[in-house]
């Protein structure tokens, strides 16, 4: 049976309800909604166990107030913690959830920006078929690198995903190149391509000329429309998703990209596997939570 290990963070988000953003120098009340354990690596990890396949969640888990959020809650839902290390807390962002349901986020970085390498010696990388890794982790070159030295020794027949993050533009070329170079996926959104290929018009050439560079599939997720998939010069279409009422789109990328891999785990075809993800997305936006791990 196929096997996922997802890199990445526990973060825990602080909703604040916000009748709009404020601009510099303005006073907005907001409303205190929730603190919820999650980010990026978390929510992909529980759309994966959603749908029943086998991961691993490799997020460090630090000492600290949110730390011990993020234990709390990891021990509730019966994930047995991989990556117990000392020296910061976890991080923490505030996301402010507008009456649309669009959020924005101010973050706090804490362990999850300082790997090293030897934490990957609590891990067999050869013990996994598929990986996730997110652009959060990408941002820090000397991070990057101790994630990436570890993903180069994972089996040759393996995937990796990578999700560009809203961080994509504080990502440096060279670890860029280095991730085209390892022929990752790469899951984005529209925004997101801007920073990757500026100047590049269309949907279709911006994926083009990534998968020129990695040569591997690309998802771009357009929202309420779906995503965009292209597998190749010849492959690509476009895979529609359901109309849903939006409560909270936190955490909709992530579980896009843990239904995704989930789909590729399950031996379906590409688009099967994209539209796996938009139903899994779809259902996360419907709710507060941005993880499906309270669905199960």
């Amino acid at each position: 049976m196929s096997k996922t290990l997802v890199i990445g963070a526990a973060f825990v988000d602080v909703l604040m309800d916000v009748p709009k953003l404020p601009t510099t120098g303005e006073d907005i009340s907001g409303h205190l909604r929730a603190n919820i354990v999650g980010g990026s690596a978390f929510n992909v990890y529980g759309a994966i166990k959603y749908t029943g396949q086998d991961a691993d969640l490799f997020v460090p888990v630090g000492e600290g107030q949110y730390a011990d959020l993020v234990s709390e809650d990891m021990a509730k839902m019966g994930i047995r913690p991989l990556l117990k290390v000392n020296g910061a807390d976890n991080g923490w962002d505030i996301s402010f959830v507008e009456p649309d349901g669009e959020r924005s986020f101010l973050t706090v970085n804490g362990i999850e920006q300082l790997w090293q390498p030897d934490w990957f010696e609590n891990i067999d990388i050869s013990n996994y078929d598929s990986f996730y890794i997110s652009g959060y982790e990408m941002e820090d070159d000397k991070a990057a690198g101790v994630i990436l030295d570890a993903l180069d020794k994972r089996n040759s027949d393996s995937q990796v995903l990578f999700d560009a993050s809203p961080r994509i533009e504080y990502i440096s070329q060279k670890t860029l190149q280095r991730l085209y170079d390892n022929h990752v996926m790469i899951h984005c959104n529209e925004d997101e391509t801007r920073y990757l290929f500026p100047g590049v018009s269309s949907l279709e050439m911006k994926c083009q000329e990534i998968f020129v560079k990695t040569q591997a599939p690309i998802v771009l997720t357009l929202g309420e429309e779906g995503a965009y998939l292209c597998a190749g010069k010849h492959h690509s279409e476009m895979v529609r998703s359901a109309k849903v009422k939006v409560v909270n789109t936190l955490g909709a990328g992530d579980t896009f990209c843990g239904g995704f891999l989930a789909g590729l785990s399950q031996n379906m075809s590409l688009p099967e596997a994209v539209q796996q993800g938009n139903e899994l997305a779809a259902l996360v936006v419907g709710q507060d939570s941005g993880t499906l791990l309270n669905k199960q």
